[in-house]
């Protein structure tokens, strides 16, 4: 469709000043003939298994590795950029053994919810002054939105696979808007890492098998957040107390430092979330769950893989006090939660877990909950 309000240029120009007025803090555009051909690329990873449980990464490759294949009358792809860098310490929150850590960009409102509203109210404005159609896109669509922002200029993907800007350092969520519009396209950026490997060298359960490449499998966030069944006994004690996603890579990353805009995040913390409590979230049921994260981002785990992550915090937490969490929960509803409360309840007092396993083992019934008694 044809321009009508606007020149090319001078809608460039409006576009970026409305995505400033509506709290984004980076804006760039790429022609999507431009934006290359990442099929292969994505089928060698998805080759490998490195994607886990994300069978959704498989059944929709075909779109996610090509625009084109997604929406054939694009002309131009937006992307958008949005800090949510909180005023803490990262490194400082896993030295308090007690408390659990959930990621920096889960600790405000959902971050769908609030990007993709204003990702709608723009791409609304651009469909009107432009005369075109426009599609908006955050995180849950068939999207590859790092190397499409790289090509935008946004920024480009680390060693860590994760997106880095000069402006906003690692802190900061990408949403797309793709449009039929024809819009004058910004430089693509290029890679500024150097000789820096710090992301790789701090992951605690080493899941980067090269630089610029991800084992998904072995990552914490996807661990904690994804992975659907037990993790695995080789990874428990390298978790810590990290109970929703993990911010170590993006952390350590030396750009944060040039990043002022990173430090104004535009999703605030919930103080509860910043350092609670093992033990009164261990105890949470299925209501008091969704209550706690009726507005957040956590609630995708459900509540039984939430508290798993929980557990294995309190068996990292070397508090022998919250042994008695563990023996509660091994008798759980949930095979998800009474395994890691069998492993944590070895891990923090031995001798209980002799009296509480001769109680609970012979009735139990799930293969993983008895292998963690046996193992234990």
């Amino acid at each position: 469709m044809a321009i009508s309000t606007f020149e090319t240029g001078a809608l460039g120009v409006a576009l970026k000043s409305r995505a400033a007025a509506l709290g984004f803090d980076d804006i760039r555009i790429a022609a999507v003939d431009d934006v290359a051909d990442h099929s292969d690329r994505l089928g060698q990873f998805l080759a490998l298994g490195r994607h886990g449980d994300m069978d959704w990464l498989e059944t929709t490759a075909p779109q996610r590795g090509n625009l084109r294949h997604l929406w054939p009358q694009a002309k131009s792809a937006v992307v958008l950029a949005m800090t949510y860098g909180q005023a803490v310490e990262p490194f400082a929150r896993l030295e308090q053994r007690g408390t659990g850590v959930i990621a920096q960009y889960a600790l405000g409102r959902d971050y769908h919810d609030v990007v993709k509203g204003r990702l709608k109210t723009l791409a609304q404005w651009l469909a009107r002054a432009a005369g075109s159609g426009v599609k908006v896109f955050v995180d849950t669509a068939p999207v590859m939105e790092k190397p499409l922002a790289q090509r935008a200029g946004l920024g480009w993907q680390g060693k860590h696979t994760n997106l880095v800007s000069r402006d906003l350092g690692s802190w900061f969520f990408i949403g797309v808007v793709l449009t039929e519009a024809e819009l004058d396209a910004d430089i693509a950026e290029t890679d500024h890492c150097g000789s820096c490997r710090a992301c790789l060298d701090i992951c605690p359960t080493k899941a980067f098998p090269a630089p610029y490449q991800l084992d998904a499998r072995r990552c914490i966030s996807y661990l904690t957040i994804e992975h659907k069944g037990q993790i695995a006994r080789e990874f428990r004690v390298a978790i810590g107390n990290r109970i929703y996603g993990c911010d170590d890579c993006l952390a350590v990353c030396p750009w944060n430092k040039f990043a002022v805009a990173a430090r104004e995040a535009k999703l605030a913390a919930r103080p509860e979330l910043l350092a609670p409590d093992l033990a009164a979230l261990a105890r949470l049921d299925d209501a008091a769950f969704r209550k706690l994260f009726a507005a957040s981002t956590v609630k995708r785990t459900g509540r039984d893989r939430f508290v798993r992550n929980v557990l294995i915090a309190i068996g990292n937490s070397g508090d022998a006090g919250l042994a008695e969490v563990a023996e509660e929960l091994a008798g759980d509803a949930s095979p998800l939660v009474r395994a890691m409360a069998v492993w944590a309840l070895a891990r923090l007092a031995p001798e209980r877990f002799v009296s509480t396993r001769d109680k609970r083992m012979t009735s139990e019934t799930d293969c993983a909950v008895l292998e963690e008694w046996r193992a234990a």
